[in-house]
């Protein structure tokens, strides 16, 4: 029995010095697992400047909405959309009849006064021949005077009314302001129309944009661009060169993209409107691009750095990059140098690791 207590005894010490042992190997373990973090991370791809590639249309640069300025009822509609018209061709009509009638009306008005002026002048030189001879009192000639000054205003105001009329009655023929392309037609005949309703959209075409929608963080990178050039997708080898003309200064609210419009007044006439054109962006050096979140990047004693992380995916190790300034106020960031394409770098928590840490690969940002 004291042999089996002593035993016993025994076996418990070792027991307790084995477990006494592996205690803190365990606890160790645990402090070294609760460091491995999980990372958000981005892959490093390198692209050529064709990354500046971006698809449109051709525009015009200048478009008019024509109405008819009076109010009528089409009778004829001389265009469809896409015809080529010339300054001064009709375009559309509307029933002339009202107007024809308000210049024949004028036109009697006119007459009325004129000879209502004659008139006054016959009477008016007949009291001055009396009043020479005084058979006729001072009073009677100046009221002569005054009746030919009125027959005189009436004339002119007929005259002007007249005139009115004639216009007014142009403005049955809807005609082209400039040479152009119709672009849209919203009346027909038979339709009655207001004063200043849309009836056609002319459109110029000597003045034509290319316009493409580029994003906000590439906005730098284009407005930095030292040529632009403009290629047909139907004929890759129809190009023209193009003039950054306007930058929208607010992105659209669907897809966060700013309109970009670029001037291709001396394209070839195979720049039709409506063309979907190819707009490239050379970069200055015309290399690789790598592009990185911003968020990605760390900034310490005035130098920039990233997480590198190793290609096992078990450990990060801080890596000094040279960044392009053009994109100092952009969501990402453009690198000259320190990153090759296929690495893989931290996107997100930079200020919270250190180098060497253990980490673990988490969710991929999509850049």
């Amino acid at each position: 029995m004291t042999l089996f207590r002593t035993g016993l005894s025994r076996g418990l010490v070792a027991g307790l010095m084995v477990f006494s042992s592996l205690t803190p190997a365990f606890a160790e373990g645990g402090a070294a697992a609760a460091e491995v973090r999980p990372v958000l991370w981005v892959e490093a791809k390198a692209e050529h400047a064709g990354l500046l590639n971006f698809a449109g249309t051709v525009e015009p640069r200048i478009k008019t909405d024509l109405a008819f300025r009076t109010l009528g009822r089409v009778t004829a509609r001389n265009v469809q959309v896409g015809d080529v018209v010339k300054q001064g061709a009709v375009l559309m009509e509307i029933d002339p009849l009202a107007l024809q009638l308000a210049v024949r009306s004028a036109q009697a008005d006119l007459n009325s006064a004129q000879a209502q002026l004659e008139n006054a002048r016959i009477t008016e030189k007949r009291k001055e021949t009396l009043a020479a001879s005084n058979s006729v009192s001072q009073a009677d000639l100046e009221l002569a005077q005054q009746g030919l000054i009125s027959a005189q205003a009436s004339v002119d105001k007929s005259q002007s009314s007249l005139d009115k009329a004639r216009e007014q009655l142009g403005y049955a023929l809807l005609k082209a302001d400039f040479d152009g392309a119709i672009t849209s037609t919203l009346g027909n005949v038979g339709q009655t129309v207001a004063s200043g309703q849309t009836m056609l959209t002319l459109a110029r075409l000597d003045q034509r944009d290319a316009v493409v929608d580029v994003p906000e963080a590439l906005l730098p990178a284009v407005r930095a661009t030292p040529e632009i050039n403009v290629e047909l997708q139907l004929d890759p080898h129809v190009t023209a060169r193009g003039i950054l003309r306007e930058v929208a200064p607010e992105a659209d609210a669907t897809t966060r993209t700013h309109r970009l419009k670029i001037a291709i007044d001396t394209a070839p006439a195979a720049f039709r409107l409506g063309s979907v054109v190819t707009v490239r962006f050379s970069t200055d050096d015309g290399l690789e691009v790598i592009m990185l979140p911003t968020s990605a990047l760390l900034h310490r004693d005035g130098k920039d750095f990233v997480w590198r992380i190793d290609p096992d995916g078990k450990q990060v190790h801080l890596t000094a990059v040279k960044t392009d300034p053009k994109f100092a106020n952009s969501s990402h960031m453009r690198i000259l140098s320190g990153v090759s394409r296929g690495d893989k770098i931290v996107a997100a928590g930079v200020d919270e690791l250190q180098d060497g840490q253990n980490i673990r690969l988490g969710q991929e940002r999509r850049t």
